[in-house]
């Protein structure tokens, strides 16, 4: 097949789970035979030529908070169009909407929703309701949808009696590293709390770093990531961390420096109260860490009963959840063990692309895919 993805900032992927997400089913389609382009934003992607085998077609974008994906989107459509895909594969609500225009051409459109964009705190009100909309387009302009959770399955299914096929995010197996380029932040020193994503309201950072702030521990609390659009909700956590020296935020990281973060916590805090299916979380139970989630659906169907949870919101269950967590390092060990145990089972990459692939022949011959044969963990609502 022939295959363009739409919609995401681009590859090689930095920061962003979409990113992450497109890269690995891309480049696992080209050692499967296909021939994939993925459309990448300029500022994003700075590699020229081929990238592990896709064809990176860099175009250029508005770079504005609310121009930036629409703006990419239009032009990369525009040029899938006319370049003859079998298949044209759009990433999130938002650039659904242009999802038509290609099967006027002869290809076949596919959406995957990776989460209700329109639930983000960054958006205004035009913003929000355009992204509402835009569920219509995701499930009516193309010829089949994948969404990355049951809750979003059920979303679809009793919102706009549509049908989708759900095959999560996954993760490669964790390459475990010893602390050598983490040193810089002395954390070889000290048992730290990791939380890795974009500091945007949605991700809940604000209740971490205030329950964190009352734990009576000498760990630190690292925060790899940074902006996304969202300046004044940075710098609302630094003014909320007020000099607490325990608290390293550390901005994004990439690469073997993720990994050794990742190998080395003693434990991962995910505090979301808005999630798709986080890859960041997905991870975290790859490397074997034990996982302090809040109980928002979209995090329970990850990690089942393996992890510790705590309610959404609330900032004195939280403290107290993490601090059970410091003072009791062998219950921490034990969840770690079941957490790993889970990822190895359900979130396999090649799996969950020999899915995608399935999806995509499913589409070229004229169905709608609703069902998904052999093809766990993937399942059908």
């Amino acid at each position: 097949m022939k295959i363009a993805m739409v919609g995401q900032k681009g590859i090689p992927a930095t920061y962003g789970g979409i990113e992450r997400h497109v890269e690995e089913i891309a480049t696992r389609l080209v050692e499967r035979g296909h021939q994939v382009t993925v459309y990448s934003r300029l500022y994003y992607s700075h590699h020229h030529g081929p990238y592990r085998g896709v064809d990176n077609k860099r175009l250029p974008s508005i770079h504005t908070k609310h121009l930036d994906a629409i703006s990419h989107t239009a032009l990369a459509t525009l040029h899938a169009t006319f370049s003859k895909y079998d298949i044209v594969h759009f990433h999130a609500l938002g650039p659904s909407v242009f999802s038509f225009l290609p099967r006027l051409c002869g290809a076949r459109t596919v959406a995957t929703v990776h989460g209700l964009d329109w639930q983000r705190g960054k958006w205004g009100r035009f913003a929000t309701a355009f992204l509402k909309f835009c569920e219509v387009p995701s499930v009516r302009f193309t010829n089949g949808t994948i969404v990355v959770s049951r809750t979003l399955a059920e979303h679809f299914r009793t919102r706009h009696n549509a049908r989708t096929v759900v095959i999560p995010n996954g993760t490669n197996p964790g390459t475990i590293r010893p602390p050598s380029r983490i040193k810089r932040w002395g954390l070889e020193k000290h048992p730290y709390i990791l939380w890795v994503g974009r500091l945007v309201p949605e991700k809940g950072c604000h209740y971490l770093i205030e329950a964190f702030r009352k734990v009576k521990t000498d760990a630190r609390l690292v925060m790899a990531g940074g902006s996304s659009f969202s300046d004044e909700y940075v710098r609302s956590l630094e003014r909320l961390r007020d000099g607490d020296e325990r608290i390293k935020m550390i901005g994004y990281v990439y690469g073997e420096v993720l990994d050794e973060l990742w190998s080395n916590a003693y434990l991962v805090v995910q505090p979301s109260i808005l999630e798709g299916l986080s890859i960041a979380l997905i991870e975290a139970l790859s490397f074997g860490r034990c996982v302090l989630v809040s109980d928002i659906p979209e995090n329970l169907e990850v990690v089942e009963d393996c992890a510790i949870t705590f309610r959404s919101r609330d900032v004195d269950d939280l403290r107290a959840k993490l601090q059970m967590c410091a003072d009791h390092p062998e219950m921490v060990a034990t969840t770690a063990a079941r957490c790993q145990a889970l990822v190895e089972e359900r979130f396999s990459w090649p799996r969950l692309v020999a899915a995608t692939e399935e999806f995509y022949e499913a589409v070229l011959r004229g169905e709608r895919p609703a069902t998904l044969e052999g093809a766990a963990p993937v399942v059908t609502e």
